[in-house]
């Protein structure tokens, strides 16, 4: 697999039908092991183990309605109240980050109205602040700390 732009984490492997599977910490199983599957472990370790994010607070491949058919976003960041903080769409490496990948986790967004938006490839990442007061958005350079309001 490629060397990516998150640090290395200690990850399991192990075989599903012939298939080599990552064991993933939130979903508590293995998980066939895909290009865009280990950016996510990667993303997922990242934001727990370095950002410090509630693993209880994180969600992948969460469904939802888009134009009447079933999307799934890659991860979504819930804050301490439930609203949502941050939503990301993963790419495989091989996938070059275009307007058409941006334009794909805005349309998720409909649905979520999040704070942020990620956009990785596990070799480039566009962070996006939204600001739905004003309708508009401006790209951040870094991944924001999580909300600790109570």
């Amino acid at each position: 697999m490629d060397s990516l732009i998150f640090p290395p984490f200690e990850y399991r492997i192990n075989q599903i039908h012939g298939k080599k599977a990552v064991f993933d910490i939130l979903r508590r199983k293995y998980i066939i092991l895909t290009p865009e599957e280990w950016v996510r472990q990667h993303l997922i370790h990242y934001l727990i183990n370095h950002m410090k994010y509630p693993k209880s607070l994180i969600s992948v491949e969460d469904g939802m309605k888009v134009n009447k058919m079933t999307k799934r976003s890659d991860a979504i960041v819930f804050d301490r109240e439930g609203g949502l903080f941050l939503v990301v769409e993963c790419k495989s490496t091989k996938i070059k980050l275009t307007q058409k990948s941006m334009d794909q986790l805005s349309i998720y967004n409909q649905h979520y109205r999040a704070e942020y938006l990620a956009l990785t490839n596990g070799l480039q990442v566009y962070i996006c602040k939204m600001d739905y007061q004003n309708k508009t958005s401006s790209l951040v350079d870094y991944f924001p700390e999580f909300p600790n309001k109570n």
